[in-house]
């Protein structure tokens, strides 16, 4: 036997404690499902009511695993966030946000310290879950960016870098995904801008790429860290509307302007 409560009330509603203070103290009394269930008066509208997802970052690794929906079928997942972040070599892997020394290390050894293939190979990758998988938003689209400014691994305005998410970009287009504007390198305190670059936010534009905004949140106190930040950067680009999955999994728009 295991233990199961579905008739739980949070500070949402009339409840004491945060959802996380609840989980948490199912957790620690062996509970293996439990239910967060505010009073709801629908149709009235209520501002007690939030609607909350359950999807998973997925990562992509050839012959491995995808981020699909297939893949993900016994899940039941209401969205998919893929993302690449590792590089699989045959003398080892490397994650290209690892922290900058241990980048440059891992390039030195796998890349023989050639920074330019390794970005290459990362962007590769991205167009090879985009042709490969079904998710519904792609993570942080160039997420090479993350130590570039410690690292000096590559100019963001050579034609090499810049064709590299040009074409990535047009594997987005063709893949009907969502893009996300990330904000977690602000968060973080690694990078002060967002993914991705203004430069490939508007090539994600000209090609009518719809965008959300995302904090890729590790933390409470930084849910909303860098939301005005990407906003703007949407608006700057050329967007006039944000990109949304709602409750039965279809994707809506707000308009921003």
């Amino acid at each position: 036997m295991f233990k199961t409560n579905y008739h739980i009330h949070t500070e949402f509603c009339d409840g004491k404690g945060s959802p996380e203070d609840l989980i948490k103290a199912a957790i620690s009394r062996d509970f293996k499902i439990i239910g967060l269930s505010s009073h709801s008066m629908y149709p009235f509208a209520s501002t007690w009511q939030i609607t909350v997802l359950c999807g998973f970052e997925a990562d992509y690794i050839p012959f491995v695993t995808k981020p699909d929906f297939e893949t993900y079928k016994s899940k039941s997942p209401d969205y998919l966030i893929g993302s690449v972040h590792y590089i699989f070599t045959e003398n080892g892997r490397l994650a290209v946000d690892y922290s900058a020394d241990k980048l440059k290390e891992r390039i030195e050894q796998l890349f023989n310290g050639n920074s330019k293939k390794m970005i290459q190979e990362y962007f590769q990758l991205e167009r090879k879950m985009l042709k490969e998988a079904n998710f519904n938003i792609i993570g942080h689209a160039d997420l090479v960016r993350k130590n570039n400014e410690k690292l000096c691994m590559f100019n963001e305005n050579d034609s090499w870098y810049r064709e590299e998410i040009k074409i990535t970009a047009d594997e987005i287009k063709k893949a009907g995904v969502i893009a996300e504007i990330n904000t977690g390198a602000i968060a973080r305190g690694t990078m002060d801008d967002v993914y991705p670059s203004a430069e490939f936010l508007s090539l994600l534009r000209e090609r009518n790429v719809p965008v959300t905004i995302n904090t890729d949140c590790h933390s409470p106190e930084k849910i909303d860290c860098g939301y005005e930040r990407a906003l703007q950067a949407a608006l700057k680009a050329g967007y006039s509307e944000l990109a949304y999955i709602d409750r039965n999994n279809k994707i809506a728009f707000q308009k921003i302007c």
